[in-house]
């Protein structure tokens, strides 16, 4: 057992800007990092484009990023939000910058800012192409100089302890759940431990890992989202799901593909059909430059159309050494396997990337469950709807680490009180884990291949085109999915490999649930039964 002030769930920029902040506000306190893989290996590091922020006051303005924002969410965007992040977001962007994060600048020393789609102005900082890992770069320099911060690698969180673990009846109708911290499987021992808490953020990234191809690591199992769901608290809008356009296309691969950056269309790339026509400008006047939603809808019907499993991403007009420059991994990863930009075209397809929806918050970062806040991806705040416009997440994530800081300072500061616990003798109220009854699984292939079940169901029948009868097949076969992997899971002892599949499988039951209540296609739903907007703009709350 441990007993730490401020735990924190995650390691990408959402979890660390948190972290920083809170162990600065509070000295005398201890903060607990805990991460299931490696402190730097996360959603963020994998973020190429760049983070979108107003700073250039001559040709930009608050006003335009917000609406670049509201006409990507498709009218489901929480507007006060939208005006939060926005307007916070350049003095969030200062601090990181003083973290030491370092962004791409032009001779004069002014920052160089990119293009990207749904943008209406160049407002995209960036560090070549590898903005994210830069920035997580920074983050962890600074963490580690922090005496109060603590850092576990290699632990996986099994589920948030609630009431329901002190014998209390917990349903989707309790007002009143309260968080007191995790259970988690630690890897080096193998044993399941309890890790206290008075504050704890979830900062767990997203789920793309749910798909059979996606640009997410193998840790985007959707973790947060899922042990929120099960803790009754609410999870909102996971029909959500962005793939992003342009993931370099090698056959047969599958798991983690290769993002191309849409900053690369930004700056002038063209989307190709196997006839060699630029097609873009058939589904929208902005072309190459349109959102996402639209862009991978485009590549879709056009391999379809044509029968093809990519399109094509026509970069061979531009400058070399300007690409080289701006986009030193792409050129390297693509020379790697035989193209050469300047002569060859770049086989793309789009790949599941970027969950909108998540685990529901109020405009401060704060849960439907006591004392838990979430950020980052694994949030669904209100800030991207039905679409997220192109480099917002980074800047969320800071925005609402900052929140988050912001209110859970309040909390601690007032007298600590529970309605179930006492929290100074909280370690002997608080049960441990019990593992009685369950053994070593016989056979592992009941885990590998259930994932390759779902990973399939959910590409073929709930992708980036949907309808009823597809819906209908994948909530069945999720159904039977979930009734061995819960079967097999009490018999068990716990592994990381049937924690994530149980996760994504509940993940998958969500995004299906999402979409089939939603009886229209909005942003990056597209269901061909309800081809048409409902007047009646909702979220879905599950």
């Amino acid at each position: 057992m441990q007993q730490t002030d401020i735990l924190v769930i995650g390691s990408g920029i959402a979890g660390l800007t948190y972290a920083l902040k809170m162990a600065d506000q509070f000295p005398d306190k201890k903060v607990l990092v805990m991460t299931k893989a490696a402190a730097d290996e996360t959603n963020t590091k994998y973020a190429q484009g760049g983070i979108a922020v107003v700073n250039d006051w001559e040709n930009d303005s608050f006003e335009k990023h917000i609406e670049d924002t509201l006409i990507a969410g498709d009218g489901l965007c929480n507007e006060e939000v939208v005006e939060i992040v926005v307007k916070e977001g350049p003095e969030r962007v200062n601090e990181i910058i003083e973290w030491g994060a370092r962004f791409d600048k032009e001779k004069d020393g002014d920052y160089k800012r990119g293009m990207e789609g749904g943008h209406s102005e160049s407002r995209i900082l960036h560090y070549k192409d590898v903005t994210g890992k830069e920035m997580e770069r920074a983050l962890i320099d600074a963490v580690y100089k922090q005496k109060n911060i603590e850092f576990v690698q290699h632990c996986f969180v099994v589920d948030i302890i609630t009431q329901h673990h002190l014998g209390y009846l917990v349903h989707k109708s309790t007002t009143d759940v309260e968080c007191f911290g995790v259970y988690v499987l630690n890897l080096a021992t193998n044993k399941i431990e309890k890790i206290l808490s008075k504050i704890t953020l979830l900062a767990t990234g997203g789920n793309g890992q749910v798909y059979r191809t996606t640009t997410n690591p193998s840790i985007a199992t959707g973790d947060g989202v899922a042990m929120v769901y099960r803790a009754k608290g609410r999870v909102e809008n996971m029909e959500f799901i962005q793939f992003h356009p342009t993931a370099l296309y090698e056959a047969g691969a599958r798991g983690q593909a290769f993002l191309i950056t849409e900053a690369v269309r930004g700056d002038g790339g063209i989307l190709r059909n196997k006839h060699g026509e630029a097609f873009m400008e058939k589904y929208d006047e902005r072309k190459d430059l349109a959102p996402r939603d639209i862009v991978a809808r485009a590549i879709d019907s056009e391999m379809k159309i044509n029968g093809t499993e990519h399109v094509w991403l026509d970069c061979r007009h531009f400058d070399k050494e300007k690409f080289t420059e701006h986009f030193p991994n792409i050129y390297a990863k693509c020379l790697s396997i035989g193209i050469d930009i300047s002569k060859d075209l770049i086989p793309v397809a789009p790949a599941a990337h970027y969950s909108c929806g998540g685990i529901k918050t109020d405009e401060w970062g704060q849960s439907s469950i006591k004392n838990l806040y979430a950020c980052g991806e694994c949030s669904s705040t209100g800030l991207h709807g039905a679409n997220r416009l192109a480099s917002n997440s980074l800047l969320e994530a800071m925005v609402f680490a900052h929140r988050c800081f912001l209110d859970s300072t309040n909390t601690l500061a007032e007298s600590f009180t529970s309605s179930f616990v006492n929290w100074e003798n909280i370690e002997k109220e608080i049960p441990d884990w019990n593992a009685g009854g369950t053994s070593e699984p016989k056979e592992m292939i009941l885990i590998t291949q259930s994932l390759k079940e779902l990973q399939l169901l959910m590409s073929d029948y709930v992708g980036i085109v949907r309808n009823d009868i597809r819906l209908q097949r994948a909530m069945r076969r999720l159904d039977l999915l979930w009734e061995e992997t819960e079967k097999l899971y009490s018999s068990s002892t716990v592994s990381p490999q049937l924690l994530e599949l149980r996760n994504m499988i509940t993940v998958g039951y969500l995004i299906v649930k999402g979409a089939t209540f939603r009886k229209e296609s909005r942003g990056l739903h597209f269901n061909t039964d309800y081809p048409e907007k409902s007047r009646l703009v909702q979220n879905i709350v599950l």
